[in-house]
C-alpha cells in the first residue's frame, strides 16, 4: 500500500466533519462581543458536569492550569509533598513544583501504566498534602484504594474524558481540551470538576486573580479563565464526542485482532476506557519498529521517553535510574499507534500490515 499516510492525529479530517458547526458557534461569539466568561462557558460547565456526573464544573485556561489551580485551592505550598506518577506529561509534576511543593514519585502498574495504588500509599508521608494520579491513555486508574490515605486526591483526567470510573474518588478531577484530546478546543482550555461546592467556589475565585468583589482580592489567584470562544468551539464539538469515542474503540479492536499474532504486548480491552492513545509494548527493537513504520508513512509517538524522576529539572530531588523500574521500563518499550476516529479502513489495514511485515523480517534486518 505504497503512498498511504497514517497521521497520529488528523484535525483537518475532523474539521471536515464539524467545521460548519464550529464556525457558526465562533461567529455567534464574535457577534455577541462577550469574549471573557460569556454564556458559552457556563453552558459548557453545566453540560460537562452532567456528563461526568459531578455537581460543579469550572472552566479554566488549560489542563495544566486546571491542575495548578486545584492544588492551589487545596492550599498546597512550600514544604508540602504531593504523591504522583513518574509516567505522565510534564504538567502533572510541573504544577506541584510551581507551588514550591515536592513531587514524590511512585511506580506504575506494568499492565495499565497508571499509578500503582499500593506504591502510592507507601509513598505517603507526614508532609503529603495530596495524591495526584493520572488516568493515562484514556483508561481509568485504580484510585479507590487511595481513600485509605485519608488525604485529598486530585484526578488528572486530561486524557480520559468519559472513561468509566473517572472522578469517583477525587476532591477534584481535571480535564484538558488541548486540540489533540478526545474533545479538543481550537487552542488551550481546561476544566475542574468536583462535588464540593466550597472547593468549586474557591477555584472560581482563583481563576479571576482572587477578586471578589471586583478589584478586591481576598486571595492570590491567577488568570485562569476559559475563553468564551474556546467554550463555544467545545460546545459545537460535544454532540460528536460519543460517536468519536465509539470509533476509537472500534479502531482499537481492529488493532487487537490484527496484531494479536505479533510479539507486541497489546493493551487489554478494559471496559469503559476511551482510547485516547493505543499504546503497545515493544519487547525489543522499539526504535527500529518506529523507524520502519515512519518509512511506510505511519506516524507514531513515545509517551513518554523520560520518566519524571529522571528529568534534568528535577535532578535536585535525587531521583536515579533504577528507583522506579516499571516506569523506566515503560519509557524504553511503549509506542503509540494512531487510533483517532478519522482513520479509514485502508489506513488501519496499512498499520497492521506494516507492523506484521516488520516482524516477518529476520531480526537482523529489522534492527539495521
Amino acid at each position: 500500500m505504497a503512498g498511504v499516510k497514517v497521521p497520529l492525529l488528523d484535525l483537518v479530517a475532523q474539521h471536515a466533519e464539524v467545521g460548519a458547526a464550529v464556525e457558526e458557534a465562533v461567529r455567534r461569539v464574535l457577534a455577541s462581543g462577550q469574549f471573557i466568561l460569556g454564556p458559552a462557558v457556563a453552558e459548557l460547565e453545566a453540560q460537562l458536569a452532567a456528563r461526568v456526573g459531578r455537581k460543579h464544573a469550572v472552566g479554566v485556561s488549560s489542563g495544566s492550569d486546571a491542575l495548578l489551580v486545584s492544588l492551589m485551592a487545596l492550599g498546597v505550598g512550600p514544604g508540602d509533598e504531593v504523591v504522583t506518577t513518574p509516567l505522565t506529561f510534564f504538567a502533572t509534576a510541573g504544577a506541584i513544583v510551581r507551588l514550591g511543593a515536592r513531587p514524590v514519585f511512585a511506580d506504575v502498574d506494568p499492565v495499565t501504566f497508571n499509578l500503582d495504588p499500593a506504591a502510592a500509599l507507601r509513598a505517603v508521608g507526614p508532609r503529603t498534602k495530596a495524591i495526584l494520579p493520572v488516568h493515562l491513555f484514556g483508561r481509568a486508574a485504580d484510585v479507590a484504594p487511595l481513600r485509605a490515605a485519608g488525604i485529598p486526591v486530585v484526578e488528572d483526567a486530561a486524557q480520559a474524558l468519559g472513561a468509566t470510573g473517572v472522578g469517583e474518588v477525587g476532591v477534584a478531577t481535571t480535564l484538558s481540551f488541548f486540540p489533540s484530546k478526545n474533545l479538543g478546543a481550537a487552542g488551550d482550555g481546561g476544566m475542574v470538576l468536583t462535588d464540593d461546592a466550597a472547593f468549586a467556589d474557591r477555584v472560581r475565585l482563583m481563576r479571576t486573580h482572587g477578586s471578589r468583589p471586583k478589584y478586591v482580592h481576598g486571595v492570590v489567584g491567577g488568570n485562569f479563565r476559559l475563553d468564551t470562544l474556546q467554550a463555544a468551539v467545545l460546545l459545537a464539538k460535544l454532540p460528536f464526542l460519543d460517536g468519536w469515542q465509539r470509533r476509537r474503540a472500534a479502531n482499537a479492536r481492529r488493532y487487537r485482532e490484527g496484531l494479536a499474532a505479533t510479539p507486541l504486548v497489546l493493551p487489554d480491552d478494559a471496559p469503559g476506557q476511551v482510547w485516547h492513545h493505543f499504546v503497545v509494548r515493544v519487547p525489543d527493537a522499539r526504535d527500529a519498529l518506529r523507524g520502519f513504520l515512519k518509512e511506510r508513512g505511519v506516524e507514531t509517538e513515545v509517551y513518554y521517553p523520560l520518566a519524571m524522576h529522571l528529568q534534568p529539572c528535577f535532578r535536585d530531588l535525587g531521583g536515579r535510574e533504577g528507583d522506579l523500574p516499571e516506569a523506566e521500563r515503560a519509557t524504553r518499550e511503549v509506542l503509540a499507534l494512531p487510533v483517532h476516529p478519522d482513520l479509514t479502513d485502508a489506513q488501519l489495514d496499512h498499520v497492521v500490515a506494516s507492523v506484521s511485515a516488520f516482524y516477518a523480517a529476520p531480526f537482523a534486518d529489522r534492527v539495521r
